[in-house]
C-alpha cells in the first residue's frame, strides 16, 4: 500500500523528475567543460588524485604545490571525498565523479520539496521550492566548477534542515556529521543551525549537541587536523585573508580589531554585488526567516573578507554552504508572510498559491538565464563570458588529447593547471613549474599557468629554463601544447 502511495505522488513524483532531468544537464556540462580542458589540476585534479589515492591504499595523499607527498587534510578537512572513492576502483576517469557530484546535488531538490510542503501547505509551492533549489545560479556553478567535497555537503544540509524540522534526530545526526566532512568550516553553519532547533522547537538538549558538536569539530580541524597534517594552509590563507592575519587565529584577532576594515571591505561595491546576487533569485525572502538565515553568515563573511575575487563570486564554489540555508529560508519566510493577517494587500497578493509558486520559479529561471552557468541567451547574461564558452571542445582539447596520450598512466608528470586536471590520477602529480622527479612535462602556451595563476611572464620564464635543461627533450609541440620528456626514459 505504502509503494502505491509514493506512486500516486505526483508532486514528489514531478520533483523527481526534474531532479533528474537537472542532474543530466549538468553532468553533461561539467563532462563538457572537462572534455574541453577547462578543468584544472586545480582544484579538480587535487580532487582526482586524492580520491585516486585513497582508492588504492594512500588515504587522501596528494602531490602538493612543492612537489611533497601530502596529506590533503593539511590544506582542508574534507574527507567527504571518501564517497567517491569506488567510482576510482571502477576507472581513473574523473568523468563518473562530476556525474556523482550532479546527481548528489540534484538529490536536494527532494528535502527541499519536503520543507516546503511542510511550511507552505501547497504542493505547488513545494514543487517551487525544489526549483528554486535547482534554478539557484550559486548552486549550479558549484556543480560545473570542477570538484569540490563542499559542494557534495551542500545537499546534505539541506537534508538536515528537514531533519531538524520534522525532528528526525538519527536522519539529521548523520546528515549532519557528514556534511561537516566537507570542510572544515561548515561546523560554523551546523552550529547555528542548532541555535535554530533550540529557538524554533525548544529542544535544548538536541540543538545543544549539534551545535556544540559541530564548533568542537571545526576548532579540532583548524587547530588539530590541519597543523598536524603538514599543512600548506598558510600562504593561501594569507593570499585571501593577509590585511588581517596570515593564520586563521591571527586572522581572527586583526578582523576584531580592525573593525572598521572590516565594515569597508564588505560594503564595497563588488561585495555587495555578490550578495545581490545572492538574495535577488530567491526573492530576499532569506531575510524574513532571519536565524535560519543566519546559518549562511560564516562562509558569506568568509567570502566577503577574502581578496581572492572567485571567493566573492557566486561563479565558483565558495556560496555552496550558504546555499541550502538561504534556500531553505526563503520557504520559511515566504510561510511566515503568508501567515501574517497584516498589511492587508500583503496577505491578498501571497493567498494565491499557483501565482506564487509562478513567481518564485520566474525568479529562479530569470537568476539562471542572467547570473548562471547555463549558456541559454548569452546576450542577456551578466556571467562571466569566458565561463559560459567552457563547454564546446573545439580542436584544440583535440591536440591536448594527442599530447596527453603520450604520458604513460603511472609515470611521475608535471602539468601546467589546465593540463593537471586530466593527469591527477597518479601516486605524483607535479604542477608547473615545480618539475623535481617529473619524468614527463606537459604546459600549454595558450594558458600559461603558474601554479593555479596566468602569469604569461613568469610562464615564459620557466619554460625557457625547462628547454634549456639538457636532461629533457621536447617530443611534442602544436598549437602551443608542448610535451617535454626526461631523457633515460623515466617514467616509460
Amino acid at each position: 500500500m505504502r509503494r502505491w502511495r509514493l506512486v500516486r505522488d505526483l508532486p514528489l513524483t514531478l520533483v523527481l523528475v526534474l531532479a533528474t532531468t537537472w542532474a543530466a544537464l549538468f553532468s553533461w556540462l561539467s563532462v563538457a567543460r572537462h572534455e574541453g580542458w577547462w578543468t584544472g589540476r586545480f582544484d579538480l585534479g587535487n580532487m582526482v588524485q586524492a580520491i585516486w589515492s585513497t582508492a588504492h591504499g594512500d588515504f587522501l595523499m596528494a602531490t602538493n604545490a612543492a612537489g611533497e607527498q601530502a596529506s590533503r587534510l593539511g590544506s582542508h578537512v574534507d574527507p567527504l571525498l571518501v564517497v567517491l572513492v569506488p567510482l576510482q576502483w571502477i576507472t581513473d576517469s574523473a568523468v563518473p565523479l562530476l556525474v556523482a557530484q550532479a546527481v548528489i546535488v540534484a538529490a536536494g531538490a527532494v528535502p527541499a520539496f519536503l520543507l516546503g510542503r511542510r511550511w507552505l501547505g501547497d504542493d505547488r509551492l513545494a514543487v517551487a521550492g525544489a526549483l528554486m533549489w535547482l534554478l539557484y545560479a550559486p548552486i549550479q556553478w558549484a556543480v560545473v566548477t570542477d570538484l569540490h567535497a563542499v559542494t557534495l555537503a551542500a545537499p546534505l544540509l539541506m537534508l538536515a534542515i528537514w531533519a531538524a524540522e520534522v525532528r528526525n534526530d538519527w536522519v539529521l545526526g548523520v546528515a549532519a556529521a557528514l556534511a561537516l566532512m566537507g570542510k572544515e568550516q561548515v561546523g560554523l553553519a551546523v552550529a547555528i543551525l542548532g541555535v535554530w532547533i533550540i529557538v524554533r522547537q525548544r529542544r535544548w538538549i538536541a540543538g545543544a549537541v549539534l551545535s556544540v558538536a559541530s564548533l568542537a569539530w571545526t576548532l579540532i580541524a583548524v587547530l588539530v587536523i590541519i597543523p598536524a597534517a603538514g599543512t600548506d594552509l598558510p600562504r593561501p590563507f594569507s593570499e585571501r585573508f593577509g590585511r588581517f592575519g596570515d593564520t586563521p587565529s591571527q586572522a581572527l584577532v586583526g578582523a576584531l580589531s580592525q573593525p572598521l576594515e572590516v565594515i569597508t571591505t564588505i560594503g564595497g561595491w563588488q561585495r555587495l554585488s555578490y550578495l545581490l546576487a545572492l538574495l535577488l533569485p530567491l526573492l530576499f525572502l532569506p531575510l524574513f526567516a532571519p536565524l535560519l538565515a543566519a546559518a549562511a553568515l560564516p562562509d558569506l563573511l568568509l567570502n566577503m573578507l577574502a581578496d581572492w575575487w572567485p571567493n566573492h563570486s557566486i561563479e565558483f564554489h565558495y556560496a555552496a554552504v550558504p546555499s541550502p540555508f538561504l534556500v531553505a529560508a526563503a520557504m520559511l519566510g515566504l510561510a511566515g508572510l503568508r501567515r501574517r493577517s497584516r498589511p492587508e494587500w500583503l496577505r491578498r497578493m501571497l493567498r494565491p498559491a499557483g501565482a506564487v509558486a509562478l513567481v518564485l520559479v520566474g525568479a529562479g529561471v530569470l537568476g539562471t538565464v542572467v547570473t548562471g552557468p547555463v549558456p541559454i541567451a548569452p546576450s542577456l547574461s551578466r556571467a562571466t563570458e569566458s565561463r559560459l564558452q567552457q563547454y564546446r571542445p573545439g580542436p584544440h582539447a583535440g591536440v591536448l588529447d594527442e599530447a596527453a596520450a603520450l604520458i604513460p598512466a603511472d609515470a611521475v608528470v608535471s602539468a601546467g593547471n589546465g593540463a593537471g586536471g586530466h593527469l591527477s590520477a597518479r601516486r605524483r602529480a607535479l604542477v608547473f613549474p615545480e618539475v623535481g622527479d617529473a619524468a614527463w612535462v606537459i604546459v600549454d602556451r595558450t594558458r600559461p599557468d603558474v601554479f593555479d595563476r596566468l602569469d604569461p611572464a613568469g610562464f615564459t620564464y620557466w619554460l625557457d629554463r625547462l628547454r634549456a635543461r639538457g636532461d629533457f627533450r621536447l617530443v611534442f609541440d602544436r598549437d602551443g601544447v608542448m610535451v617535454f620528456r626526461r631523457v633515460g626514459g623515466q617514467g616509460g
